[in-house]
């Protein structure tokens, strides 16, 4: 299973520049448009949090959709809870990636902004947006709608809250 793995993490590098190019942009757009709305402007604690969240987000959206060939997926759905797990390794190994996946986006996204620093917030909006990404896969037809999905990467977004909680709050 670690085999798949590590094979999977590094075909994911050649997203990299591209996601880092987005994300840039993004958060550029993101930053200034903070800028325009507040009379204060966004602090400058938040950039840094705030550009490595939609860094993030760029890659992570590039690697779910882009990293797949059109009609991957077939159109197919699958609704049955822990399907994926156990039949074999490569299967255990897609499980892995996607508690991996969304582990930055509970970090990240706490790190980022202060509404996410509540638990039910972070992990509710990182079942949201998997469940848009999988939404997403569906209508293009770039990979599974699979409920596994879902749950695993709100798993990781949790564990990737409470890393942040650890490293920020049990400090105080």
């Amino acid at each position: 299973m670690l085999k798949y793995i590590y094979r999977d993490l590094l075909s994911m590098i050649r997203f990299l520049p591209w996601g880092l190019m987005m994300g840039a942009a993004v958060s550029a757009v993101f930053l200034w448009a903070g800028n325009r709305r507040r009379r204060k402007g966004v602090q400058q604690a938040q950039v840094l949090p705030v550009t490595a969240f939609c860094i993030y987000l760029s890659v992570m959206l590039i690697i779910t959709f882009l990293s797949r060939e059109s009609g991957s997926g077939q159109s197919l759905v699958d609704l049955e809870i822990f399907s994926t797990w156990g039949i074999n390794d490569r299967n255990n190994a897609f499980v892995v990636e996607n508690v991996l996946l969304f582990l930055p986006y509970g970090f990240l996204a706490s790190w980022a902004f202060k509404r996410m620093r509540r638990f039910w917030n972070c992990t509710l909006l990182g079942a949201v947006t998997s469940l848009g990404i999988e939404s997403l896969q569906l209508i293009t037809a770039r990979g599974y709608f699979q409920i596994d999905d879902i749950l695993t990467n709100t798993l990781g977004t949790v564990i990737g809250y409470l890393v942040y909680w650890l490293l920020f709050y049990k400090k105080r």
